[in-house]
């Protein structure tokens, strides 16, 4: 994990001070990329205690499009409590339904992005090319004094993105995102790892994934969101039969805040060890193996199934998450 520890050398170096919502000041940077070839190791960080269950707990969550802080905590992740719960924000959105409620966040996007189309009610082509494609007649109506349909369907974009590894590996659209400008005032954080784009090699039988995130807390989410794309990337390759090769990891804003500024000194004295491994449960089907295709596996999935091997870390530092 040297590349992080270089990052956040980067940062302090060249950064500048800045003000954010948060009311909790920034050393920032913008443009970052860390590259690491899975092959060679699990990316978690080792100057420090990675809090992996949590990583992994939020993961699953997001598999199955929760949009609770209780079902993340079921999970064992407690990371969104303070977003759903303690964000002033948030508390006074009228779109808050209650306790624990996040909106429509991460998983909801990725697992039910919500798509509408409006036709012309005499367009029976494009209505019955809709209907194939999974959209509903929600209502009808009139607009300028001509008759429209209004249609709904949910899209499964990760479930779209495994489908198409299997089926055509050369596409370069192999993505899905989070960023749904029409909900970001329905919600309790706006994405910030927003894009993932996969790239399989159909002759190596190896998968590699691009993340991009706009805007990244160094110190504690940075990490986190590591070990997420990485076991991510994992568990795709596992269910499509493809070996995780390359997880590329850019950054818009690489920032630090300054109550973490310690933490991260610390981390700075310290030497990393070497990068563990993850191990994925027998129980969890390998399209390699079995030739048996299961994508149902992506919401089947539970924490327990995940485990780093051979992890070896400096001891746990803290530091404050600001909301």
């Amino acid at each position: 994990m040297n590349q992080y520890l270089e990052l956040v050398r980067s940062i302090l170096d060249t950064g500048s001070w800045q003000e954010n919502r948060t009311g909790i000041r920034t050393i920032s940077m913008p443009g970052a990329m860390l590259r690491f070839d899975l092959q060679q190791g699990f990316p978690a960080v080792t100057t420090k205690k990675l809090a992996f269950k949590s990583a992994i707990g939020e993961l699953v969550g997001f598999l199955r499009a929760s949009k609770s802080a209780a079902d993340f905590r079921a999970l064992g992740c407690k990371v969104w409590d303070a977003n759903a719960n303690d964000n002033p924000q948030w508390l006074a959105n009228p779109y808050r339904e209650g306790p624990d409620d996040l909106g429509d966040v991460y998983g909801v996007q990725w697992r039910r992005w919500p798509a509408y189309k409006v036709l012309p009610a005499d367009a029976s082509a494009q209505l019955d090319d809709a209907a194939s494609r999974g959209f509903s007649v929600v209502t009808t109506f009139e607009e300028n004094g001509e008759r429209k349909v209004l249609l709904y369907k949910a899209v499964d974009q990760l479930r779209q993105c495994l489908d198409t590894i299997m089926q055509n590996p050369s596409d370069r659209r192999i993505l899905f995102h989070a960023w749904n400008p029409a909900v970001l005032d329905q919600i309790a954080l706006p994405a910030c790892h927003l894009l993932y784009q996969f790239l399989p090699n159909a002759s190596k039988r190896e998968i590699s994934l691009c993340l991009y995130i706009r805007s990244n807390d160094v110190g504690l989410g940075t990490p986190f969101n590591l070990a997420e794309g990485a076991a991510l990337l994992h568990l795709v390759g596992r269910l499509t039969g493809y070996t995780p090769r390359w997880f590329t990891y850019f950054i818009g804003d690489a920032h630090i805040y300054e109550n973490q500024l310690d933490m991260l000194q610390r981390q700075l004295t310290r030497e990393p060890y070497p990068s563990p491994r993850l191990s994925i449960s027998d129980r969890v089907p390998d399209y390699a193996t079995t030739g048996v295709y299961q994508p149902e596996w992506l919401e089947k999935i539970e924490p327990s199934d995940f485990t780093l091997v051979d992890y070896r870390h400096h001891e746990p530092l803290t530091a404050p998450m600001a909301v």
